[in-house]
C-alpha cells in the first residue's frame, strides 16, 4: 500500500505485482493495524493505552481540523520562499558542468539518452508542409486502463523476462540498463 503515483505493477520494487493506492491517512491507518484484511469501518485499528478499542474514526481528522490546522500552519510565504529561486538549485546542483551550444551534445556511447533519428538533418525552422499539417498521423490510439508506464516503461527488466535477455545481444550492461536503455537497444 502506498500514497505515491508509483501504483505500477513492478514499479515500486520488480517483486511487486500489486498495489495499494491510498491517501497518506489510511496508509498509516492500515500500516496501525498491520494488516489489509481489516474492516476499517468497523474493526478497531488496535488497542489503546488505556486498554480500549481504537478505531479509525477515533484518529481521523475532520475537514475542520484540517482546515484549521491548513489555516495556522501554511502560508503564501512558505511557498514564495520555497520557489523564489526554484532554477537555481543547491550547491550539488550549480557543481554540475553543462556544456555550452544551442542545442544538446548527445552522447553516442549513452544506453540511456540518445538522439531520436527524427532530428537528424531538421532544419531549425519548419518548412511549409510540417508547420500545418492538413491530417497529422495519430501515433497511438488506446482505450481505458493504460499509463504512461504501459506506453514507456520505466524501471528495471529482470535477466529471465524476455527484455532481459537484450544486454547479451546488444553490450548493454544488465546492472546498469534500465527498461528505455534495453527499449532503444532493441529498436536499433
Amino acid at each position: 500500500m502506498l500514497s505515491g503515483n508509483r501504483n505500477f505493477e513492478g514499479r515500486v520494487n520488480p517483486d511487486v505485482k500489486a498495489n495499494y493506492l491510498a491517501s497518506p491517512p489510511l496508509v498509516v491507518a492500515y500500516a496501525l493495524a498491520g494488516s489489509l484484511q481489516i474492516d476499517l469501518t468497523t474493526e478497531p485499528l488496535g488497542t489503546g493505552s488505556d486498554g480500549k478499542p481504537v478505531y479509525l474514526k477515533d484518529i481521523w481528522p475532520s475537514n475542520q481540523e484540517i482546515a484549521k490546522f491548513i489555516r495556522e500552519n501554511v502560508t503564501k510565504k512558505m511557498f514564495r520562499d520555497k520557489y523564489a529561486d526554484v532554477f537555481k538549485g543547491d550547491a550539488n546542483w550549480q557543481k554540475i558542468s553543462v556544456p555550452q551550444g544551442e542545442t544538446y551534445a548527445w552522447d553516442a556511447q549513452s544506453t540511456y539518452v540518445q538522439n531520436p533519428p527524427y532530428f537528424v538533418g531538421m532544419q531549425q525552422r519548419a518548412d511549409a508542409r510540417h508547420r500545418h499539417p492538413e491530417a497529422p498521423a495519430c501515433m497511438g490510439l488506446f482505450l481505458d486502463s493504460i499509463t504512461t508506464d504501459h506506453i514507456s516503461p520505466a524501471g528495471s527488466i529482470k535477466e529471465a523476462q524476455p527484455g532481459g535477455q537484450v544486454p547479451a545481444r546488444s553490450q548493454v550492461a544488465l546492472a546498469t540498463s534500465t527498461s528505455t536503455a534495453r527499449a532503444a537497444a532493441i529498436m536499433k
